[in-house]
């Protein structure tokens, strides 16, 4: 299976559970591919978390939800040494952050200090705990999701964090006929909170998204369209009308993002948009 008929494959397949968000499954699966990781904005119900729970359905992942809140520590979310009284030794007892797709609900509830516990994570796929370092495991996909309208309460996130997504998302309501086929796949017995009731079949596996990254990564990119990522980045941080342009990480995303849209394209080759 090659990238164009795996993306297509996915899209399908989700939209038994997904109805009327092909741009936010689109940005997850390109974050799939090329390792990156999403935040997605919008009101309440809008199918976010159905999104995350479907795409680690589809690829077999393991998927762990954390419900960010103002009382939450970095330790809810990373794990911590906990001692054995009966062996009379230290274990480790792991956090969420150990499953592959990881929704992080509502990140902006929680303070700086929590927020900052998935830095290390996001950009090395790791964590360190007690000075001991620990691998995460493969694949590994942050999907956030914070609401754009309730703000009370509320930490709003650090240039460094933001840094480290590749896609900020704007997820909206859908359109009547979309709300339409929801209401009429609800009365029909569909229940977001058990995906088993959309007959969801596995797509992927781990070893087939090494496969297709590995595609991804032999897609032709010319010296212009280099010169022209670059020169995007540079004009961001020059723009007057910008408080902070892109970071090398920008032009490093854009360049992945690109090669991955050609290959889910059925390219070969990366090529400037028309538009």
């Amino acid at each position: 299976m090659n990238v164009q008929l795996a993306t297509a494959t996915l899209l399908t397949e989700a939209a038994k559970a997904v109805v009327g968000q092909q741009d936010v499954l689109h940005q997850l699966i390109l974050a799939l591919f090329v390792r990156g990781h999403i935040l997605l904005e919008g009101v309440p119900g809008t199918a976010k978390t159905l999104a995350a729970k479907t795409l680690a359905h589809l690829i077999r992942a393991d998927f762990k939800r954390i419900q960010f809140t103002p009382d939450l520590m970095p330790s809810d979310i990373v794990g911590t040494q906990v001692y054995d009284v009966t062996t009379g030794k230290f274990y480790l007892k792991r956090g969420p952050i150990f499953g592959s797709i990881i929704l992080a609900d509502e990140i902006n509830r929680a303070p700086a200090k929590t927020q900052a516990a998935l830095l290390e994570a996001m950009e090395e796929r790791q964590v360190t705990i007690e000075g001991e370092r620990y691998e995460l495991p493969e694949p590994f996909l942050v999907i956030a999701t914070q609401n754009p309208v309730e703000y009370e309460g509320t930490y709003p996130l650090p240039e460094a964090q933001l840094d480290r997504f590749l896609f900020k998302t704007l997820v909206a309501a859908p359109p009547q006929s979309s709300e339409e086929e929801i209401l009429r796949r609800y009365h029909a017995g569909f229940d977001a909170h058990q995906l088993a009731t959309a007959h969801l079949t596995p797509m992927l596996t781990p070893a087939d998204l090494v496969s297709l990254r590995a595609e991804i990564n032999a897609i032709t990119v010319e010296e212009g369209i280099i010169h022209y990522i670059a020169a995007i980045t540079a004009q961001s941080r020059a723009a007057s009308d910008l408080a902070l342009g892109g970071s090398p990480r920008a032009s490093i995303a854009m360049l992945l993002v690109a090669k991955a849209w050609a290959a889910m394209q059925g390219r070969a080759y990366v090529i400037r948009s028309k538009g």
